[in-house]
Parts: structure tokens; sequence; C-alpha cells
């Protein structure tokens, strides 16, 4: 990753690189400030496998100080800004981290929220601002490159998603691992030459960080990291900066071609956005097809990969959990419980490997493990290979139907929500004896939040309440959109909950 520039800078310095709110580099600028930030953590004592944590929003800083940890050897940790303080916190105790790079308003937030025992530093990113400590260190370093001694295939970020415990998980990966995804699809020419790539999910998130900025350079265009997710302020940023596509979930585009004040000559460059982490409706795909004159491309993927493993090219009428065929980098196979492959068309957990055949052979790895997790760790890459969780068939010529989520994940807008860190929150209240979470078709969103609650005896308490109660303790996309108050749970023989007999309560919603 420290190098992922080198191409461009060889034969084309001065070509676009990076275009945010607050900037403009091109290859020879953005690398002179990468080197610059690069010693501004290493002033503030920042070394080779220190954890640096950012909270900041779409914009060049955090592309710059994402390169920066990439060339000292540190390790990037990526805080969602939308997460809940607790939540926050949370992750930086897990990582460790050292330094927290973070917008005024979260330094803010976080300053009551509890104690961050590991972290030494905290440092404001507020360009343009009175409070932009970062801007001002980075501006007094060096231009060279500094000297640090990089393994391509340790630890080099970590990427936190919640797991079925309700606890996040950092899933750890290599500099290897974030460069293999955008080397693949760099080598199968899927995008044009020289056109601008749009960044517009935070970049927070390593996932989109790796279809985006990192994709870009290794294609050698220009990453436009945009700082709004609104129907109007996208088709701005698409018509200002020629961007021929990003990575988003259904709700965005079909804001952007549905939306009165957008017009469609703002949006003449754009070619086949990337569209995951949702269910798209027959509605969405048929207004994705008449805007685009194709079906809307299906893939399947996930932090701990990262990013796609699969993909099908589309189809007018996708079958129920059409997943695609294996990227070139991978190979999928359909395990029992014991871990035995299974043969085509049998049902068992799907698990991930590298690819055994073809140029890419051997090349792909998963995630290193979860941080500080051994036997989580253990349990996901057990015979090395990663254990989804998720359960699906292979068809004879290699197409991937997954079948359930076997950690009941709910995908809401392209945001993963795991019921169970719902239901501890719901649990936290005083009125409330049991919680049940789940996901709930919905035409927008792909699937919405929704919960029962069982009351203690003699307790009350409004839905609306618990609702708030939800979103002081969680981000705004985790708090149930409905909440039902019942008598009691349905459950098993084993006594866990039915929560497909909890479904009918919230159809008519």
């Amino acid at each position: 990753m420290a190098e992922v520039l080198d191409p461009v800078l060889a034969r084309d310095p001065d070509r676009p690189a990076l275009v945010g709110r607050h900037g403009r580099y091109s290859y020879r600028a953005l690398d002179r400030e990468a080197n610059r930030a690069a010693h501004a953590l290493r002033e503030l004592g920042i070394a080779a496998g220190d954890r640096v944590a950012a909270c900041l929003p779409n914009d060049v800083a955090i592309a710059v100080a994402f390169l920066a940890c990439m060339r000292l050897g540190a390790l990037w940790v990526g805080i969602n800004r939308v997460l809940a303080p607790r939540e926050k916190v949370h992750i930086l105790n897990d990582s460790g981290a050292a330094l927290l790079l973070a917008s005024p308003d979260v330094l803010a937030e976080l300053a009551g929220a509890g104690d961050a025992g590991a972290l030494r530093a905290r440092v404001g990113v507020d360009p343009g601002g009175a409070r932009d400590e970062w801007s001002a260190r980075v501006a007094r370093q060096p231009d060279a490159r500094p000297d640090a001694e990089l393994d391509a295939w340790g630890p080099a970020a970590i990427a936190y998603t919640s797991g079925t415990t309700g606890t996040p998980k950092g899933a750890v990966h290599s500099q290897h691992n974030i460069l293999l995804p955008g080397a693949v699809t760099a080598a199968t020419g899927l995008y044009p030459a020289g056109a601008a790539q749009g960044a517009v999910l935070p970049l927070t998130i390593l996932n989109l960080f790796v279809l985006g900025p990192v994709a870009a350079w290794q294609y050698g265009v220009c990453s436009v990291a945009m700082d709004r997710i609104d129907a109007v302020g996208v088709a701005e940023w698409v018509e200002r900066e020629r961007i021929c596509t990003f990575a988003a979930v259904p709700t965005v585009i079909h804001d952007l071609l549905t939306h009165p004040d957008v017009r469609p000559e703002q949006l003449a460059s754009l070619v086949q956005p990337l569209i995951g982490g949702a269910e798209c409706p027959e509605e969405f795909r048929e207004l994705y097809r008449k805007r685009f004159g194709a079906d809307v491309a299906i893939g399947y993927g996930m932090t701990e990969a990262p990013t796609a493993v699969t993909r099908a090219e589309g189809e007018p009428q996708p079958r129920p959990g059409l997943c695609g065929v294996a990227l070139p980098q991978c190979a999928i196979s359909i395990r029992a419980d014991s871990g035995r492959e299974l043969p085509a068309g049998s049902e068992g957990e799907i698990c991930v490997e590298p690819a055994r055949t073809g140029a890419w052979a051997g090349q792909y790895t998963p995630m290193l493990g979860y941080w500080n997790r051994p036997d989580a760790t253990a349990e996901a890459l057990a015979g090395g290979v990663y254990h989804t969780g998720d359960i699906g068939v292979l068809e004879p010529d290699g197409t991937l139907f997954i079948r359930g989520r076997r950690n009941e994940l709910i995908l809401r807008g392209g945001a993963n929500v795991y019921p169970a860190e719902v239901e501890r929150v719901l649990l936290e209240h005083p009125a409330v004896a049991e919680a049940a979470v789940l996901g709930v078709p919905d035409r927008r969103l792909g699937e919405r939040v929704v919960a029962a609650v069982r009351l203690a005896d003699g307790e009350q308490v409004s839905d609306a309440a618990l609702r708030d109660h939800c979103r002081a303790l969680l981000a705004r996309y985790k708090v149930p959109d409905a909440i039902a108050l019942v008598p009691s749970l349905p459950r098993n023989a084993m006594a866990k909950v039915i929560k497909r007999e909890l479904r009918p309560l919230f159809e008519s919603e």
C-alpha cells in the first residue's frame, strides 16, 4: 500500500488523484501530503504496529491519513461517525488505539462517553476551521517518504463488525488483502479508463476504502471523496467531477434516480454504479435497468473477506438467493458442520478460500483473524478456510445461492445490524424482561429492524420510550423502526425464541 501511487507517479505525476470538499491533489501532491502525514504520525509517537483510529467524514483528510498509516506500518481503525458514543469508545478500547483523528464534534461527543484506556492523543481534524490541529501538524513536516520496515502480509487495518453475541469484533487485514480486490478488477478492465470514481458511502468502513480510493489509485484514476449522501448532493458531485461509478446501496441510487430536483443531464457521466449491501426489490431493478441499460449486478461479500467474493452480472428476474460465481481470486465451497466439503447441490455452510486454478490461484487470503479473539479466529478460519456462518447451495456450474443467514444478520439499507446487539441494549432498560429483534422486508431499505418486547411484571413503558432508549445507545440505523409489546415470546422445546412467528406482528406496518 505504501507504493500504490508509484506506477502513476512514474509516468504521469500531475494526473488528478484525490478530490474532496477541502482539497484537490495530483498524484505528486498526494504522495507528498501522505509523506508529511506519516511524519506527523511519527511525531505523535506512532510506530509500526500501533493502532490509529479515525472518525472523519468523506474528504481528503481521511484518505491522506489512511495512506500515512500504511507508509508507517501502523494499523488503521475506522470508526463510523453514525455510531453512538459508547459504541465508538468500545472500538477505541478493544483495538487499543493510541491515537484518534476526529472532527471537533466527535471529540466533544466522546469527552464524557467513557474512558478510552490506551489512547495517548486525540487530534482534531477541522479543515478550514479554527480547531484544525492535524493540518497544522502535517504542514510543518518534511516531504520525503519515511523510512519504515513494512510487511505486506502483516496486520495493516482492523475492520469492526458486530458479532452474533452483540459485541463488535475487529477483523484484521493485511496490506495484501487490501490491494488484491483492486488488482483483480483492474486486470479485468471493469471501469472506463481515465474516468473519476466516487466514494459516497463512509470511508471509515474498510471495505469501502478498498472499493473506493484504493481501487481508483490502482486503476490510475481520480478518487472523489463525496461528503453528501442525499440525492441532490450526490448529483452535484457527479456532475462537477464527471464521476463514472461509485459503490452504493439501493436506497442511494433509488433516490438519485427519482428525486424531482435531480436533472438527468447531471448524471450523464454515471455508468452502472455498483450495488451491494441489500436486497433489490423488483421496482428498483426496473428503475436501474431503464436508466443504465443493464441489470443490477449481484454480489456476495463480507467484512472478513474483505469486500465481495462472488458476482453475478445480473438477471431480469434473479432467482431467490442468487450470489453468482466466485471472483477470480476466490474459491467457494459448501461444508458440513464437521468441515467436510459437500458435493454440488448440497446445503451447508458457505466457506471461502483461495482460488485453486487460474491466473490468481493461491493469491487470496481472508482476514488474518479477529483482533484479540483467538477462539473466534480459530472457529472462523478452521481448516484453513473462512467460515461465513451463512447457509447456501453451490450448483454444478459454480453458481452460489444463499439460503439464509445463520447469524441472523439484518441488512438495513446496506448497513449490517445484528439482532443480539440491539437485544442487549433493549434488555438494559429496567422495564424490559425479554426482547427479540428481527428483520422484516422493506421495499426501499431491503429490510428494516423491528423488535418484540415483553415487559417485566408490573412495568409500563411505551414503544416510543424504548426507541428513545435505543437511540441514545445505538447508531440510528440500528434503532428498531417498530417495537411490539407482547405478553410472551414464542419459544421452541429448547427455549429458543421462534422469530418467524413474530413476523405477523409487523406485516401491516
